[in-house]
């Protein structure tokens, strides 16, 4: 999927301006084909105006407690995603890591695709069919236009249709009280 991000800031005299119009390249991997990552925005702490508008801190995919991450991911069709056999396993952990810092930390290896992360995840399917299954595997489809709020719950995605499935998220960085 193509996108572009128009991002608008402050001249030194706090006239408003647009700083940036471009395309956003997805982050693929080989350990999911199919799917795409689009980091649009984000960061760690609240920000403040007026600023130049030059894209926050966000060493991490998951924001920290406070911090706040804007994407789009895309999900291809299907509810297992086979990885090729001539995979590199390393050194594709190794570039997930690099592109997506993070990501490989909160997925279960045993149960693809379920984790777990500190977060409220404001999300809207755009395009497609996705299904959300919980940890206790109840699941709600859900197509264009609906959304969900996730509460730092233990989730899976999945593709139950033909075509690719689109989602933009919101993530809040928020505290977890008990130890799961």
């Amino acid at each position: 999927m193509k996108i572009r991000r128009v991002v608008t800031g402050h001249t030194p005299e706090g006239k408003s301006v647009f700083v940036a119009d471009e395309d956003v390249e997805p982050i693929t991997n080989p350990l999911i084909p199919g799917a795409e990552f689009h980091r649009l925005w984000g960061g760690d702490q609240a920000p403040t105006f007026p600023g130049p508008g030059t894209p926050p801190d966000q060493p991490t995919y998951f924001p920290a407690v406070g911090g706040y991450r804007f994407g789009f991911f895309s999900l291809p069709p299907g509810d297992r995603v086979e990885m090729p056999a001539d995979v590199d396993v390393p050194a594709a952990l190794a570039q997930l890591d690099r592109t997506l810092p993070g990501l490989v930390a909160h997925m279960e290896p045993d149960n693809p695709g379920m984790h777990t992360t500190d977060t409220i995840d404001f999300e809207v399917v755009l395009s497609g069919r996705v299904t959300l299954e919980l940890d206790d595997g109840a699941e709600k489809t859900m197509n264009p236009g609906d959304t969900v709020v996730q509460n730092g719950t233990r989730h899976r995605w999945k593709n139950p249709g033909g075509d690719p499935a689109v989602i933009a998220v919101f993530m809040v960085g928020a505290h977890r009280t008990a130890d799961r």
